[in-house]
């Protein structure tokens, strides 16, 4: 029996999961932490890792259309001019005087604080971009940026692409990296944060094809979702009213999941139309166009530019949300994550039955053997019960167990974490089960 997954201290039993099994972690805890960061341990780094390589498998590596880049995190400021986000990325700012909390106007209701009650100042445009500095004198010739997202790096590298490459509009280049904002109200565990991490695609098209290639990517993208092993009634997309887009956008639409504290984006897909190309073009004196032979004659034109921008940490969280369950099982509490094999951190997990008869030597070939192939791990300490309860908190999704009968046969016992059936496999056959049952799936 399955307990409802939408209980309002969802998020608390997630968070606690993901300290005590190593996912995530408050940052610099051991000094009272950092509000809105965090670290990833030994198991949510490869569950990140995981999700990124397969958005990077299926935007890039399957595809003839889409090419790669890794921007500088550092710009020229006149990047961030030219694009509009010096003058325009800001959010209301407004003080309590009182109590000196600080929120963003848009999120308050009336002109009292919502911590303590006292009044509030005047909304203030407060710029979300950190500001730094560049060589050793902290002057304003000398400021730059932590950029607050990756498709500027894309805009700016628009034709050393398309010259190195040699692609073909249309065609995409892609991005995974860090960007930071200065958020006034982060929360909710990761999914707000000041540092994060975006998986971006700048896809460029001929005028006129846009909304075409705008109704592909709204259906592909949300298509990788439900891929990424994500509950379909979990997922929507949701058009943007004409007052949300932003000003360089001539549509856009959210991949919205259900989160227990309610719908909320995933990512954006945005037709971006030909406003960044032609706004670097003219701040930096350089042409961005495209140019074409076609049968009726040469042309050349500034791209129009379709943006699926996704959010890797939020990704993540949606994933541990969805497949966290509780069940009872013979009377005991069962906490199971339900990853998909392709995304789950660890791949299989291998458990001597117990630590005598050459069973833990015997478990630990196996192991180095799965590990050429997956990440996998050994598990010896407390009883089988216990460690197979440990690998369905992580979301193993094979368990591997080394017994009597191994010594005999050279077999093992293959159990499978969501229908907790176990089947006999010879020890020379496991390579195979397991791809199988992990990339087969693709």
């Amino acid at each position: 029996m399955q307990e409802k997954k939408t209980k309002d201290d969802l998020m608390e039993k997630m968070t606690s999961l993901c300290k005590r099994r190593g996912f995530i972690f408050q940052s610099s805890e051991i000094y009272g932490g950092l509000n809105s960061c965090w670290d990833y341990g030994p198991l949510g780094v490869e569950l990140k890792r995981n999700i990124k390589n397969f958005w990077w498998q299926s935007m890039v590596i399957t595809r003839d259309d889409i090419v790669g880049i890794d921007a500088s995190i550092l710009m020229h400021p006149n990047v961030w001019k030219a694009s509009g986000h010096v003058a325009g990325f800001t959010d209301p700012l407004v003080d309590c005087k009182k109590c000196k909390q600080r929120f963003r106007a848009d999120h308050i209701q009336g002109k009292v604080c919502p911590s303590c009650g006292g009044e509030l100042s005047e909304a203030r445009k407060f710029n979300l971009m950190f500001k730094t500095f560049l060589g050793p004198v902290e002057e304003e010739a000398a400021s730059v940026y932590l950029r607050p997202e990756t498709a500027q790096g894309i805009f700016v590298n628009f034709k050393n692409v398309l010259n190195s490459s040699r692609m073909k509009i249309p065609f995409g280049i892609a991005q995974i990296g860090k960007s930071f904002r200065n958020e006034i109200t982060p929360g909710n565990f990761t999914y707000r944060t000041r540092e994060f991490e975006q998986m971006e695609m700048e896809f460029f098209v001929e005028p006129g094809s846009d909304e075409a290639w705008f109704e592909y990517w709204k259906n592909e993208r949300l298509r990788w979702y439900l891929d990424l092993g994500i509950e379909k009634e979990h997922l929507r997309l949701r058009d943007h009213r004409v007052d949300e887009l932003a000003h360089y956008a001539k549509a856009c639409v959210d991949v919205e999941y259900l989160f227990p504290f309610g719908w909320s984006e995933l990512e954006g897909i945005a037709n971006r139309t030909d406003f960044d190309l032609k706004q670097h073009s003219a701040a930096a004196g350089k042409d961005l166009t495209y140019f074409e032979e076609q049968v009726q004659g040469a042309q050349r034109y500034h791209p129009f530019v379709i943006e699926p921008a996704a959010g890797a940490d939020r990704a993540t969280l949606a994933v541990l949300v969805d497949a966290y369950h509780e069940e009872v099982v013979e009377g005991e509490n069962r906490v199971v994550m339900r990853l998909h094999p392709r995304i789950a951190p660890v791949k299989a997990a291998v458990l001597p039955l117990v630590k005598k008869e050459q069973m833990p030597e015997i478990a630990e070939k196996i192991k180095k053997q799965i590990s050429r192939y997956f990440y996998a791990e050994m598990d010896v300490n407390s009883s089988i019960g216990r460690r197979y309860r440990r690998q369905d908190e992580i979301g193993t999704p094979f368990v591997i167990t080394v017994d009597g009968q191994t010594l005999q046969d050279e077999t093992v016992t293959v159990r499978e974490r969501d229908s907790m059936n176990q089947s006999r496999i010879k020890i020379g056959e496991l390579i195979e089960f397991l791809t199988k049952k992990i990339i087969g799936e693709v």
